[in-house]
């Protein structure tokens, strides 16, 4: 007969597993997202710099600061974004659509927004990094309710060490594992990446955090 205690202390390990993924897969997406905003930021005045394509930098800036006003409405800022894409050149079109993708799942359009980032994801004519950051939010936003082995599938080629989302496809990836209930192979996962040197140093305390939760 197995020991109560050793019941116990399972149910207790498995509760401190799930506080984890509650309290830690927001942050991870509101860390990217907040990155996403200001490479398009940032994007968008070197296009204005460069008088590539001013009129759409003007129109994406315009955009951008619109839907970070007080009371913006979030659906029609999402429509505005993907409107703005149509046409535009091609960083700025990627960009505006990976906005819209998110201002809609924000909104609760989660479906529409997966859609928009499987678009840009498969796009040929997108740039890589672009593609691969539509990837990555792709498989965050669908943590919760998606499939564990398709998500690990498009997440772990991300997590190669040439691509520019490594630590945070790493970090994705031992949310994954932490969901799946395996939580030795996310610990190990989580360890690892805090101590990697090369990865951001958020990204690394939260890691070392994590790794320490599911230690015991």
């Amino acid at each position: 007969m197995p020991d109560i205690f050793d019941e116990v202390a399972e149910d207790l390990r498995a509760e401190r597993a799930r506080r984890l993924w509650k309290r830690y897969g927001a942050l991870v997406l509101g860390v990217l997202v907040f990155v996403l905003a200001g490479i398009g930021a940032h994007q968008s005045w070197r296009w204005y710099e460069a008088r590539e394509a001013e009129k759409a930098a003007i129109a994406f800036m315009a955009a951008h600061r619109a839907a970070e006003a007080e009371g913006a409405d979030l659906r029609a800022m999402a429509q505005r974004f993907e409107e703005a894409s149509r046409g535009a050149p091609t960083g700025y079109r990627d960009l505006a659509r990976l906005r819209a993708a998110a201002l809609k799942a924000e909104t609760g359009d989660l479906a529409e927004a997966l859609r928009l980032y499987d678009a840009i994801a498969a796009d040929s004519s997108a740039d890589p990094l672009y593609r691969d950051l539509a990837s990555l939010l792709w498989v965050i936003r669908s943590l919760d309710q998606g499939d564990l082995a398709i998500l690990a599938g498009r997440i772990t080629p991300l997590t190669r060490p040439e691509s520019a989302w490594n630590a945070s496809a790493r970090e994705v990836a031992g949310m994954i594992a932490l969901r799946a209930g395996k939580r030795e192979e996310a610990r190990q996962a989580f360890q690892a990446l805090a101590a990697d040197v090369t990865a951001p140093r958020g990204v690394r305390e939260r890691a070392q955090r994590l790794a320490m939760g599911l230690e015991g």
